[in-house]
């Protein structure tokens, strides 16, 4: 296959010989495969940790949340109309509120989810978290996350003094004593929110802490498809009209996915530095290519070939270098990506660096997630900006005067 004349040239230029240009284009690229690499890396890591959170919020809470304007009282019925909606799966009342635990000398502020246990096991994936005990209650039995259980200094078998609102703010001479109740099980979802923040116990004692004869705060209901989430929210809004609240997982937990996302876009645009750092040293070898070249540019001007001519060379070879440089350091950044975990382990058993403390990340893995969407961005912007890199040596070259450049020839 017949190569354009520029493209040809531009692959000779281009060819490793032993001087002074060809260790620069070197140096040039591999600039460009470090910041491809780094950006690879670091947006599937982010993207890791995005689908974590998502894996997890979705391990302890439902896909939708139907509340009421106050107490659902008719909670039995309301069910029934959401299970017969497109794309439920499940539905299980609950009633939740801030409670204060106190054992011995410590006290927290957790939230109390009062459950079905039998109904829960549809809805959640807490069941299959369990780390102690069983994923069974009755009256006077809770649930506990294991950071809070590991701050309490609890195990299962202990009991803990749950104080409701109602202790503090009865406006009445009536006295409300502390509810005793006894640890049945722990749970681990790996997320400090949830572990820490929540406990569970039954639905009668709920009702009992919060003052509430019958009725709920609420449904959770599960769907078939996360993502569908607003699709199947419309469908139970639609059966059941106006007069509730109906919530999807994605609005409840929107500031945090919205942070990450911000974070991961700044990310990219400091990231892409690297790169444009890199294609710096590419103007620099093509500009100093010129100066080699400027004879050959001038015989090649003398000879009838156009400034354009001229000037695709150079954007030619500023492109190759961005091709290169790009193919290498995506195979570099999956590479990395395969064995980051082994060397993680290998830096924590050799040196004693910690990338991520389990104490503060609840991590013994590092999560990755490799989008194509983000590949494709990183390559296109990085091979635009090597492109880029060409355009000034090559319209020097392209102003090149023939008689001057062969003056002395």
């Amino acid at each position: 296959m017949d190569l354009p004349f520029s493209l040809f040239i531009a692959l000779k230029y281009l060819r490793p010989k032993r001087t002074f240009i060809s260790v620069v284009t070197v140096i040039s690229i591999l600039g460009v495969l470090l910041g491809v690499a780094v950006l690879v890396i670091v947006l599937s890591v982010m993207s890791g940790f995005d689908q974590m959170w998502r894996d997890k919020i979705l391990g302890f809470n439902a896909h939708l949340t139907v509340a009421g304007w106050k107490v659902i009282e008719d909670d039995r019925e309301i069910i029934d109309i959401i299970e017969q909606a497109p794309g439920v799966v499940g539905a299980a009342p609950y009633v939740q509120g801030l409670v204060f635990i106190q054992r011995d000398d410590r006290i927290f502020t957790p939230f109390v989810r009062g459950i079905q246990p039998d109904e829960e096991r549809r809805i959640s994936r807490i069941p299959e978290h369990m780390t102690a005990g069983e994923f069974a209650i009755e009256d006077d039995e809770v649930l506990v996350g294991a950071d809070l259980a590991r701050r309490l200094n609890a195990w299962t078998g202990d009991k803990l003094l749950l104080y409701s609102p109602r202790n503090f703010t009865s406006a009445s001479d009536e006295l409300y004593l502390p509810t005793e109740l006894t640890i049945r099980g722990i749970f681990d979802l790996g997320m400090w929110d949830f572990d820490m923040g929540y406990i569970l116990t039954t639905l009668d004692t709920a009702r009992n802490l919060f003052g509430l004869e019958s009725g709920v705060h609420g449904i959770q209901v599960m769907t078939t498809d996360p993502y569908q989430a607003p699709e199947t929210a419309r469908a139970v809004r639609r059966s059941l009209g106006g007069g509730y609240n109906i919530q999807t997982w994605m609005e409840m937990n929107r500031q945090l996915f919205s942070a990450l996302r911000v974070e991961k876009n700044m990310m990219f645009f400091l990231l892409i530095f690297i790169t444009v750092v890199a294609a710096f040293g590419i103007t620099n070898t093509l500009i100093t290519l010129t100066v080699q070249k400027t004879r050959e540019i001038g015989l090649l001007k003398a000879l009838g070939y156009s400034s354009g001519h001229i000037m695709r060379i150079f954007v030619w070879q500023g492109l190759i270098s961005g091709v290169i440089g790009t193919i290498a350091g995506i195979g570099t950044g999956l590479l990395i990506l395969h064995y980051r975990n082994d060397l993680m382990h290998a830096m924590t058993t050799r040196f004693g660096w910690e990338l991520f403390p389990k104490e503060l990340y609840h991590l013994t893995e590092i999560p990755a997630k490799t989008s194509g969407m983000d590949i494709a961005i990183i390559a296109v912007s990085v091979m635009v900006i090597c492109t880029v890199a060409g355009v000034i040596p090559a319209w020097r070259a392209a102003r090149l005067d023939p008689a001057k450049s062969l003056r002395y020839e």
